[in-house]
């Protein structure tokens, strides 16, 4: 999300091109849905430019956007990491890919039965959903996507974790006070670090234990 329907465009069509780069780099083929991650984050923006210009609502933007974001996002992303991940990773990569995937259901159920609306809030885009047990579903969500970044004993991954992390953390702190929306400015770093995964790709990867996984 960004601060206007320009910036949105704008950004949107430069991680989109990032997203290009990352998959023609890409040395392998399980590397491919991570590599592709920046093609889908560069056309979550491209809708959400499609959101600014209708003045928010509910329309098939809104819905494009939401199911993006929430379902398969909290889905994407652990299984991206688990194909792409080291072997001695990949059993504690199923706690991640496990929570992911309960999400998933959650969110796709929330959206199936309740309407998603979006509401311009000066340069942010409220977005309104009818969750329960909310509380759960953020644990879930960034379990599945930061938690399999940060055990997938890949160096660069790690680090992308971290990022991710702390940049989602200043993001929505600036989201919720209505501010100004920077997501698209986190998207953008991360595509660019992914970008770096990519190129540096070997055929085999040497073995590294997070510190957050442990030996």
């Amino acid at each position: 999300m960004c601060w206007s329907a320009t910036a949105d465009l704008v950004a949107g069509t430069g991680v989109t091109a990032v997203g290009v780069g990352c998959v023609a780099r890409a040395h392998r083929v399980r590397d491919l849905p991570l590599a592709a991650l920046p093609l889908l984050l560069g056309a979550h923006q491209l809708v959400e430019s499609v959101v600014w210009h209708k003045g928010g609502g509910s329309g098939p933007a809104t819905v494009a956007w939401a199911v993006i974001a929430l379902p398969l996002l909290a889905v994407w992303v652990p299984v991206g990491v688990m194909c792409a991940a080291p072997r001695h990773a990949r059993r504690r990569l199923i706690l991640p890919l496990a929570a992911g995937a309960v999400t998933a259901i959650a969110l796709a159920h929330a959206l199936a039965v309740g309407p998603a609306t979006a509401e311009i809030r000066g340069h942010t885009v409220g977005y309104v959903f009818h969750l329960s047990h909310a509380p759960l579903l953020v644990a879930g969500y960034l379990s599945a996507t930061t938690g399999s970044l940060l055990l997938s004993g890949d160096r660069r991954l790690f680090v992308l974790g971290i990022v991710v992390g702390a940049g989602a953390l200043g993001c929505w702190a600036l989201w919720r006070l209505e501010f100004v929306s920077t997501w698209c400015a986190l998207a953008a770093v991360c595509s660019v670090l992914l970008l770096g995964w990519a190129g540096a790709r070997p055929g085999t990867t040497e073995p590294w234990h997070s510190p957050v996984a442990g030996h």
